[in-house]
């Protein structure tokens, strides 16, 4: 029985002296004699079967137990941190402090220290009843305009103009990238709308006010191939220009993209949506006030090696070289506080969580796993098994866990507006509101930048296992048994990086569409079946429960065993009976027959 003791070093660092009475040491020792007698050939015995005494004399004890300590050391870890109720949050340190028959008795006990980061302990505070102020939920008939020529603009056509370039006109353009005298790159008949941002930088200003046949220079810096961050001369040439014609909005267009007979049911149904967006609008600035003035009662230590994990593991994901243009001091300066700010809130909302009783059962992972997957342009079930193979479900579930427990304390609030008039938020906090969606709740919740410190939540799994991080055992390193580190989710592209590379081709299939005559669709975009993503996001929500355990006890669990397969009940001797007077029967009339 692994004896431990903890001592807080720091509100978030603890300090582990671990004992490993040699009892519990001796089968990983017997299994260090067998491996090591596998490995050398000593005359006059068989591989394999060298006895320990020889292996002793040949290769020493010392390296057996070292090489018993790597493969061991572990499970013992793991098994301290249950007994001292630890939650690591990052690599431990480890040093080991004595070995059986190396630092004393061949027969003591072995002995070593763990350092490592953990979460804070927090005093929650009194988080009803919190006040706060958000504007007036109204949208303007600039907002019902809007959605009206967003909606016609679907079904327009292009056509061809005989004018300069102006901003969201469509054009064909051809592109030729030099760096000093060397071309490096060139693409023919690009389509592209003026002002959309999607390709590079410093084009845009570049095609204003140029007509068919004329060229443009500007330098940018290409973002994409073996130049990328280079910086480059571009040659634009114009080829085309075409305008978006709109249709009108009468009882034809309502019919062609809507459910409705007529304009004015339409503009009923759009206004309808415009009123429910700045509903929405109101909640979600009413929520992230709330998580302010939450966050403003109580301080929350943060571990600085979490924050800089967090900060290498984001830069890292691009294939980013410090002192690039993205890898900036200033960047680096506010990827780190949103990665402490995002830290805060992770704690105090499971601290909510906790006091609340709140859970997450499989439809809400299920919900979850069907709107993040639209975001990114994902297939639900094929994204549900990337999570799942990733290790992030548990990082998942608590992520809809905090929403949930964000819900509980604005649905605790008192909001009011700028008028003084109270809000009456049920329909944003309850199941299937709009807290339910993940578009802008992601955001909110967590910046875009600080996303992966979500996985600190759940740094149980990520922690490293002391055997790599343990430096005074000569012996070859260690396997890392603890649980690998979680792969990041996976973000969605930033608009600009896709197309940066001078040839790269820009998202161009709305341009050519247009064109092309406007096939009747209807207006609501049809929701996601939830179907094929269930099987796997059930199996997800499943393994989910056992890892959220692993996260606390990271003792292993035994495989279930699996239930024998049923077999079908023997026949009775009267059923054989009757089955054979009935063969016997067939028998004798086909032989009357024949």
């Amino acid at each position: 029985m692994v004896k431990s003791t903890a001592e807080n070093l720091s509100p978030t660092r603890v300090k582990l002296d671990v004992e490993v009475p040699f009892e519990d040491l001796k089968p990983r020792l017997d299994d260090a004699y067998k491996t090591v007698a596998n490995q050398i050939q000593v005359p006059g015995f068989r591989k394999g079967k060298v006895p320990a005494r020889i292996i002793d004399q040949r290769i020493g004890r010392g390296y057996v137990v070292e090489t018993a300590v790597n493969e061991g050391l572990n499970d013992f870890y793991q098994q301290a941190l249950i007994e001292t109720e630890t939650t690591p949050m990052a690599r431990p340190e480890v040093e080991v402090t004595s070995m059986p028959g190396v630092d004393g008795d061949a027969e003591g006990p072995l002995k070593f220290t763990v350092e490592v980061d953990v979460r804070p302990e927090i005093e929650l505070p009194d988080y009803k009843g919190l006040k706060v102020t958000v504007e007036p939920a109204a949208a303007s008939e600039e907002d019902e305009q809007k959605a009206l020529d967003e909606l016609r603009s679907r079904f327009g056509t292009l056509k061809a103009v005989d004018r300069p370039a102006a901003k969201d006109d469509f054009v064909t353009i051809t592109l030729t990238a030099s760096i000093g005298d060397e071309q490096v790159d060139h693409a023919e008949d690009l389509s592209y709308q003026v002002g959309a941002g999607t390709m590079l930088d410093g084009m845009d200003e570049a095609l204003e006010g140029l007509s068919a046949g004329e060229d443009a220079v500007f330098e940018t810096t290409l973002a994409g191939g073996e130049h990328s961050g280079e910086k480059a001369t571009v040659k634009v040439v114009l080829g085309s220009v075409k305008e978006r014609e709109l249709p009108e909005a009468d009882d034809d267009f309502a019919q062609l993209a809507s459910e409705f007979d007529t304009i004015d049911e339409l503009k009923a149904d759009l206004k309808a949506k415009a009123a429910e967006g700045a509903v929405t609008g109101q909640g979600i600035e009413a929520r992230d006030k709330v998580l302010e003035e939450l966050v403003k009662l109580v301080e929350v230590p943060v571990p600085d090696s979490v924050v800089s994990e967090q900060v290498e593991q984001h830069f890292a994901q691009g294939g980013h070289a410090e002192g690039d243009d993205h890898d900036t001091e200033e960047h680096r300066a506010e990827v780190e506080q949103n990665a402490r700010e995002a830290f805060r809130n992770e704690i105090i909302l499971d601290k909510v969580a906790d006091a609340e009783d709140i859970g997450v059962d499989q439809g809400e992972l299920i919900e979850y796993i069907i709107s993040t997957s639209q975001q990114y342009g994902m297939d639900p079930n094929q994204f549900a098994q990337m999570l799942d193979q990733a290790g992030q479900v548990p990082m998942i579930m608590g992520e809809v866990r905090r929403r949930k427990a964000l819900a509980k304390v604005l649905e605790y609030a008192e909001v009011t507006d700028t008028e003084g008039n109270a809000v009456d938020l049920t329909a944003f906090v309850t199941p299937g509101g709009v807290e339910a969606e993940s578009a802008d709740s992601a955001d909110s919740a967590d910046s875009a930048d600080s996303a992966d410190s979500a996985d600190s939540a759940d740094s149980a799994d990520s922690a490293a296992s002391p055997a790599e991080a343990a430096e005074e055992a000569p012996a070859e390193e260690a396997p890392a048994e603890a649980p690998a580190k979680k792969a990041p989710a996976k973000k969605a592209p930033a608009k600009k990086t896709p197309a940066k590379s001078a040839a790269a081709t820009p998202e161009d299939g709305e341009a050519e569409e247009s064109e092309a005559p406007a096939k009747k669709a209807p207006a609501k975009k049809a929701p996601a079946k939830k179907t094929p993503a269930k099987s796997t996001a059930k199996t997800a929500a499943a393994k989910a429960e056992d890892s959220a355990e692993e996260s606390e006890a990271p003792a292993k669990k035994a495989p279930a065993k699996k239930a024998p397969a049923k077999k079908a009940p023997a026949k009775s001797t009267a059923a054989k009976a009757e089955e054979k007077a009935e063969e016997k029967a067939e028998e004798k009339a086909e032989s009357t027959e024949a």
